[in-house]
């Protein structure tokens, strides 16, 4: 009886292990399945490029940058038209998107906490990499008889879209000659509208920050005589002490019809990812992008290159893009 019993004993241990190692099997499978499926969820199937509006560079650029990243990731990706810099930031920080065209100092501003990002601060954005420099143009025309920034005094101008990185770049630009918004008739309007409005005559000038040419400013070169406002010397170098974020520019001769090339300042246009995308699907559309740059149909695409991609960047850049600049070697200069 005491070894019958002995071994009915063994016989349940036995057993009761075995189902131990059963159900440890059957739930390191599950744990096992469940990393699949969430590494195949790190790969999303539609994506969003918030850009700016229909008139700038953002949003022509943009719709290139959807198609390659859409043909070489199979990430189905739409460009989207918005209020541009500051905006697509709180569209990242709100989950609406998960890319966006940025200026480099409105994203370091989001970042910091700074400026119109005071009581927004934005933590869940990383960069790409820079694009090409995004020009400060102070626009009219020639009916105006506005030639200088002193001249736009009581004149009625356009400082961008609200929520824009233009309306800033107007601020400080006026700040360095002694001038504030309350010295012009502020107006908010997005690029086409300021040049709707400068042809009908309903405002008198326009701060327009867009790579050049701006499709906007060429619409209305083809039916008003354009000028761009220069930015004396002495203006730009007490502009780039206090922000060193700007960098000298020109709008060259022959763009919109200009007789001469014309002095200005530029900040750098960035590509800004939530941090939350996976490595290895930034990492894929950094390639995409840096790789087929041919693709652009705009003529900023010529000035897009992974070479310079990390240069001006100011804030930290998604480990995914990092991967693929250290992989061709590439460090900022």
């Amino acid at each position: 009886m005491k070894v019958c019993r002995k071994k009915s004993i063994a016989a349940v241990v036995v057993l009761l292990t075995m189902m131990i190692l059963a159900a440890c099997g059957t739930d390191k499978g599950k744990d096992s399945g469940d990393k699949a499926s969430n590494t195949k969820e790190d790969k999303p199937k539609f994506i969003s490029i918030v850009t700016g509006g229909t008139g700038g560079t953002y949003y022509p650029l943009g719709g290139s940058f959807a198609k390659i990243i859409s043909d070489e990731t199979g990430i189905q990706t739409n460009a989207e038209v918005s209020g541009a810099s500051a905006e697509n930031m709180k569209l990242l920080d709100n989950e609406e998107a998960e890319l966006a065209f940025s200026q480099t100092d409105i994203a370091a501003y989001a970042i910091e906490g700074k400026l119109m990002f005071e009581s927004s601060k934005i933590t869940n954005v990383q960069a790409i990499g820079t694009l090409y420099p995004e020009t400060i143009q102070i626009v009219t025309t020639k009916k105006s008889g506005i030639k200088s920034v002193a001249d736009l005094k009581n004149k009625k101008v356009s400082v961008g879209a609200p929520g824009s990185g233009t309306v800033a770049n107007a601020e400080q630009i006026l700040e360095v000659h002694g001038m504030t918004f309350a010295d012009i008739q502020k107006q908010d309007l997005s690029f086409d509208e300021s040049t709707a409005g400068l042809q009908d005559g309903t405002i008198d000038a326009a701060f327009v920050t867009a790579g050049t040419p701006t499709g906007a400013v060429e619409s209305l070169a083809a039916t008003e005589d354009v000028v761009i406002i220069p930015i004396e010397q002495d203006k730009i170098e007490a502009l780039i002490k206090k922000y060193p974020y700007y960098t000298t520019d020109e709008v060259a001769s022959g763009v919109y019809g200009l007789e001469e090339k014309v002095k200005t300042v530029a900040v750098q246009a960035m590509l800004v990812v939530r941090s939350d995308l996976s490595e290895a699907v930034v990492y894929d559309i950094t390639k995409a992008i840096f790789e087929n740059t041919n693709q652009v149909t705009h003529a900023k695409g010529k000035l897009i290159m992974a070479e310079k991609a990390l240069n001006g960047v100011g804030i930290q850049v998604h480990p995914g893009a990092q991967k693929y600049f250290d992989e061709k070697g590439i460090k900022a200069e």
